[in-house]
């Protein structure tokens, strides 16, 4: 069974007020406790499994997981190499907080293994950058990306976010071009989302969070795949662009559900059997993580077996996401049911819409899709 891994390091300097993700800026263990219980942790799933798992990627996120000792790292591919057979041209991506990471961190996270770098840079604007609460600003940003080429990475991508508070459609287009002068190898340009229990959610309740309108996020989302793609970046997914070969492999396999497994403080995992896959995930909050695998046990707080309808939804707004879309005869094999069949009466808005399309055996998403993607994906929900 070919799978991917993901490894959970919560830990960061300060919460950022936007965020949702499982991280904590008070540590409530020291970085090797938490460290070693996630090499237990491996450790004990391994147990579970078939002897035939062969780990394809490598995913080390957070949280800030740049701010890992890069010796521990080293510690945590030796044991995704040993247990679950991580191939040796793995892909083995690192997220990186500009504002950590330094010549010789990124020296040392590359002899221990890691070969791909996300930089979390968000925006090239200090204003902006300030009022989401990064520990970064532009200067440190094209800092850390000049030390990560300096340290031999071939590999970075280079993360935005365009719909911020108080943000023009000119300051994302410089964003844009600031970060393509860079030429990293890959970008990521994420529309903002308010997430529930977030101060911005709280702000944005109260009227005090200036977000821009639909029309202008919309404007944000088509001036980012006009610039990119004027400059070498082929969009193979709603928000992901990349020069030829340089695809995330880590993130492909999500769309196409490979199967992983996830590791540390609310990581998630997903089997493709028994049945129609399960969903697992572990407990957000360290010290009950911690606990849990002291006491040698799997770390499970939620188990969610799917359904066939479950496993349907999943197939096509994971697939619908990516631009080559979904294979209708994989469909079929799969659920022994045409598209049409199953989904035919209620998706029908959607393609006179001008939002879903179906050519040579695929349906896909149009590029109008692509922006109002929320509102195809709950007609399978």
């Amino acid at each position: 069974m070919e799978l991917s891994l993901y490894l959970h390091y919560p830990f960061c300097l300060q919460k950022c007020p936007y965020c949702a993700f499982n991280s904590v800026a008070d540590a409530p263990c020291t970085p090797d406790e938490y460290g070693n219980a996630l090499l237990a942790e491996m450790e004990l799933r391994r147990r579970e499994l078939a002897d035939d798992v062969s780990a394809v990627t490598l995913y080390l996120g957070g949280g800030t997981p740049s701010l890992m000792d890069p010796s521990l790292a080293g510690r945590l591919v030796d044991a995704s190499a040993r247990l679950f057979r991580l191939a040796p041209d793995a892909e083995i991506t690192l997220e990186c907080n500009p504002g950590t990471v330094t010549r010789e961190r990124l020296d040392a996270f590359r002899a221990a293994g890691v070969n791909r770098l996300s930089l979390g840079v968000q925006s090239f604007d200090d204003g902006l950058l300030h009022s989401l609460g990064r520990v970064h600003g532009a200067r440190e940003a094209q800092d850390a990306f000049a030390a990560a080429r300096g340290a031999g990475f071939d590999n970075v991508g280079i993360d935005l976010i365009h719909s911020l508070p108080g943000q023009t459609l000119a300051q994302w287009r410089n964003d844009l071009l600031r970060a393509c002068a860079l030429s990293p190898e890959h970008l990521s340009v994420y529309g903002l989302t308010i997430e529930e229990g977030t101060p911005f959610f709280h702000l944005e309740r109260e009227g005090k969070l200036p977000l821009p309108d639909e029309d202008e996020s919309a404007a944000m989302y088509e001036t980012a795949a006009d610039v990119l793609a004027a400059r070498g970046y082929e969009q193979y997914e709603i928000a992901n662009f990349a020069r030829s070969g340089y695809r995330s492999a880590h993130n492909s396999g999500y769309w196409n559900r490979r199967p992983f497994l996830g590791f540390g403080a609310g990581a998630h995992s997903f089997l493709r059997s028994p049945g129609y896959g399960v969903r697992f995930s572990s407990p957000e909050s360290p010290r009950e993580y911690l606990g849990s695998v002291a006491r040698g046990e799997l770390p499970v707080a939620e188990t969610r077996t799917l359904s066939r309808r479950d496993a349907m939804a999943e197939f096509l707004f994971l697939g619908l996401r990516t631009c080559a879309g979904i294979s209708l005869d994989q469909f079929r094999r799969e659920f022994s049911a045409s598209f049409d069949e199953v989904y035919g009466d209620s998706c029908a808005g959607l393609f006179s819409a001008g939002l879903l399309e179906s050519c040579d055996g695929f349906l896909r998403l149009t590029a109008s899709g692509r922006i109002l993607s929320n509102q195809v994906f709950v007609q399978f929900l």
